[in-house]
């Protein structure tokens, strides 16, 4: 059986008053540099409606293995003059973490997202059958179980290390519906339901394939 895919999630605060630098870089550069590295095949950005963090992008790859490859790691050691900016004085609270994608249910993305993280280990069966429910809902596109890979031996890069280190989570279900009421419901009930996850409410900026480059 084919390997799961893996998900780089990452969420993110910018540092008020250079948005428009840190538009100008994920539009302009970021995006389409991250989506030429062999392995990568989508990534989506979202800007938030609610909740702890003020952004959240991720990106799907065909293995996770392709996060730890030697051409990914060599372009984090090598970032841009751009990218060293944004990374040093722009980003702001960053979370970061190599994930398994373990469930997916539903075939469609939506344009509003909510993601409960989790900093301790859920339960699993309790999130599936979860997710097997929420996707009987016709205002919810497809549910996804990300599981955090072992970070033991993962090399520090120096974009890390430009932005002062990472924070990590152990798992995060993420959930496509196609309004922002929906999404804001369910965020709702997933805060009361998992009252140690970090919940945020997010609206889809835009998303890029590997085939549309």
């Amino acid at each position: 059986m084919a390997e799961a895919p893996g998900i780089l999630a990452i969420w993110n605060d910018c540092r008020a008053g250079r948005e428009a630098e840190f538009e100008a870089w994920f539009q302009g550069e970021h995006l389409l540099e991250r989506l030429a590295v062999p392995g990568f095949l989508f990534g989506r950005r979202h800007q938030a409606i609610s909740g702890s963090a003020g952004y959240f992008n991720f990106y799907v790859v065909e293995t996770p293995a392709v996060l730890t490859s030697k051409l990914y790691l060599e372009r984090l050691d090598h970032p841009t003059p751009m990218t060293k900016r944004i990374m040093s004085e722009v980003f702001l609270n960053m979370n970061r973490t190599l994930c398994h994608r373990t469930l997916r249910r539903g075939n469609f993305r939506g344009a509003y997202a909510v993601t409960a993280r989790f900093n301790d280990e859920p339960d699993t069966a309790a999130l599936t059958a979860l997710a097997d429910r929420l996707v009987q809902d016709p205002g919810v596109a497809a549910c996804e179980i990300w599981s955090a890979v072992d970070p033991a031996g993962q090399p520090v890069s120096m974009e890390e290390r430009l932005r002062g280190g990472d924070k990590k989570i152990t798992a995060c279900l993420m959930v496509d519906t196609l309004r922002q009421g929906d999404a804001e419901t369910l965020g709702g009930r997933l805060s009361k339901e998992f009252a140690g996850a970090e919940v945020g409410v997010f609206r889809v900026l835009c998303q890029l394939g590997r085939g549309e480059i």
